[in-house]
């Protein structure tokens, strides 16, 4: 059975503007609340102070980059966010794109698979208890902090390529796609998990998809909104080569190009109610667990109590 959550639509600049958003969790057919990479307000930190405002919801991270954070900064936040709201956590990780791990590590990672690999190896190990002995080549570690395992907690995966799915597939329990039309992930990335999962004799991690949404109403321009919730995204290489192996095609001169390839796609959803449902349903068919509504072009253009209403729509009418 697919699931629905929400995303964070929006970078907060204090952490009670989250408590919306984990109340609309709480009350409503979402199971989680999603939060990306945030450079102002912490996302775990977010979370901690949601549940000890009273709302202690499933929570997860999609994805925090690497370079930001070392792989026992990463478990220590993940431990603390399960521990705080004694709930499930998905602590998801990327490495974030060539430009980034160059600003902040001096130079880019000539292999992403290596460095994603190691640092999955050290937190899982320290979530689980276990002593780390790891020769890396990006990350060395000799630690033991034998901590007590706290239950619940999955490794997530930010995927978009083939490569990164296989590597999914043999060490993470969730792969976690954004801005992915549906025929991708059952055509290209669901095969890629299939067979690292084989190749490490494991299960196949879930999968939850980040899908952009927006419903049709009068003086909405979906070329607009989808350029003004995931116009960063589109100037990145990796996600444009994930876009044209899926066969839209980019023009980084003219965005509005390949926003319209997005959305005829179906990677970023916007139609009346029936509509988002038959598109929800393809994510639902390609093998999606776990869909999380994006309503970020909502929320920029038009604000967030329009997005809060929204999702409240789309949650009564198409996930319960």
């Amino acid at each position: 059975m697919t699931t629905f959550s929400v995303l964070v639509p929006f970078m907060p600049q204090r952490p009670e503007q989250v408590l919306p958003l984990a109340a609309l969790v709480r009350h409503s057919a979402a199971y989680r609340l999603w939060q990306g990479q945030s450079l102002i307000v912490e996302p775990h930190q977010a979370f901690t102070y949601a549940a000890a405002s009273g709302f202690r919801v499933p929570c997860g991270t999609g994805v925090t980059l690497m370079p930001f954070r070392h792989p026992l900064e990463a478990a220590m936040q993940a431990r603390s966010v399960a521990l705080a709201t004694g709930q499930p956590m998905v602590a998801g990780f990327g490495p974030g794109g060539t430009a980034l791990q160059g600003s902040m590590l001096g130079a880019p990672y000539a292999s992403p698979l290596t460095a994603v690999r190691e640092y999955v190896t050290i937190v899982r190990a320290l979530l689980e208890g276990r002593p780390v002995e790891l020769d890396g080549e990006y990350y060395p570690a000799r630690l033991n902090m034998n901590w007590p395992q706290v239950p619940q907690i999955e490794l997530g995966l930010g995927v978009l390529r083939p490569g990164m799915a296989r590597l999914a597939g043999e060490i993470a329990d969730v792969a976690i796609t954004w801005l992915t039309p549906p025929g991708y992930v059952r055509d290209v990335l669901a095969p890629a998990l299939r067979e690292g999962a084989e190749r490490a004799g494991r299960t196949v991690p879930r999968v939850v998809a980040m899908v952009p949404v927006a419903l049709d109403a009068s003086g909405r321009d979906p070329v607009e909104l989808v350029l003004t919730g995931n116009s960063g995204h589109l100037s990145l290489p990796h996600y444009q080569d994930m876009l044209r192996r899926s066969g839209i095609e980019v023009d980084p001169d003219e965005p509005a190009v390949t926003a319209k390839g997005v959305l005829a796609s179906r990677a970023f959803v916007f139609g009346d109610l029936d509509g988002v449902r038959a598109a929800m349903a393809e994510y639902r068919e390609a093998g999606v667990d776990e869909i999380v509504l994006n309503v970020t072009g909502v929320c920029l253009r038009l604000g967030l109590p329009t997005a809060l209403t929204e999702l409240e729509t789309i949650l009564k009418e198409v996930a319960e």
